[in-house]
C-alpha cells in the first residue's frame, strides 16, 4: 500500500471510480470484473476478457449508470476479512503474494465490494464526472479507457 501512496500519478479520485467502472461491468455484461488495469491521474484502462467492442449506445448507457452511482454520493468504507472467509466471497487473485491472512476489503455503499490495497476517496461525489475516451477489442480482451473530466 506504501507503494501506491508514493507514485505521483496515483488518484483516489480515478481508482474509486475504476471500482464503480467494474462492479456496472458485472452488471451490465456478467463477465467479471478487469483483469488488468492501469491507474493514473490523466488517463486509466481496464482490461476484460470479453466476446466483441461495446456499441456506442453500450458506452453511453456504462457513462450514465458509473455517473448516476457517483452522484448518490454513496460512502467509501473498508472492512478487514481473514482470508479464508474472504475467498468465500472474492476473488483474490489479484491480490499481492505478501498480502497475508488479513484481507482488507473496499465498500461502496451496497454497490461493489472488493478486496483492494489502494487509496480511495471517502463518498463517490468527489470522484466528480467520469468519461470513457474509448473502447477497442483484440484477441478476446476489452479495453476501456477513461478520464475524470473537470469541467
Amino acid at each position: 500500500m506504501n507503494e501506491v501512496k508514493a507514485n505521483k500519478d496515483y488518484n483516489p479520485e480515478m481508482h474509486s471510480a475504476e471500482h464503480i467502472l467494474n462492479q456496472t461491468m458485472v452488471r451490465m455484461f456478467n463477465k467479471g470484473r478487469s483483469f488488468s488495469n492501469h491507474i493514473e491521474r490523466k488517463k486509466s484502462k481496464c482490461d476484460y476478457h470479453f466476446d466483441r467492442n461495446l456499441s456506442e449506445d453500450e458506452i453511453e448507457l456504462l457513462n450514465k449508470k458509473v455517473n448516476e452511482i457517483i452522484q448518490q454520493d454513496l460512502k467509501v468504507t473498508e472492512e478487514f476479512l481473514q482470508r479464508d472467509e474472504a475467498i468465500n466471497h472474492f476473488k483474490l487473485s489479484q491480490l499481492p503474494e505478501d498480502a497475508g491472512d488479513t484481507i482488507r476489503i473496499i465498500k461502496i455503499g451496497d454497490y461493489d465490494a472488493c478486496p483492494c490495497s489502494g487509496v480511495h476517496v471517502s463518498s463517490t461525489k468527489q470522484i466528480g464526472k467520469f468519461q470513457i475516451i474509448s473502447t477497442s477489442y483484440e484477441d478476446g480482451v476489452l479495453r476501456v479507457r477513461f478520464k475524470l473530466p473537470k469541467d
